[in-house]
């Protein structure tokens, strides 16, 4: 007895949802699209895109072999 009460308020509650159509602000959604009006190309136009790290390329390489030198993984055939 629950369930069909249950599935009737479920359908009901499917129905306006589907047929409600609220008020639309067309003036707020004009301003939300069109964004501020003096808007600057670039969020940070004096950053560049990387940075530069090769200061830093070879400051360990020193101190760490190559990879490829890996004596432990090895395989013998």
């Amino acid at each position: 007895m629950g369930r069909g009460r249950q599935k009737a308020k479920a359908t009901k509650q499917a129905r306006e949802m589907k047929y409600f159509t609220p008020a639309t602000d067309y003036s707020a959604l004009q301003r939300e699209l069109s964004g501020p009006t003096s808007r600057p190309s670039s969020r940070y136009p004096e950053e560049p895109a990387e940075p530069d790290y090769s200061a830093y390329e070879d400051k360990y390489a020193d101190q760490f072999g190559d990879d490829d030198d890996d004596e432990g993984n090895r395989r013998v055939g």
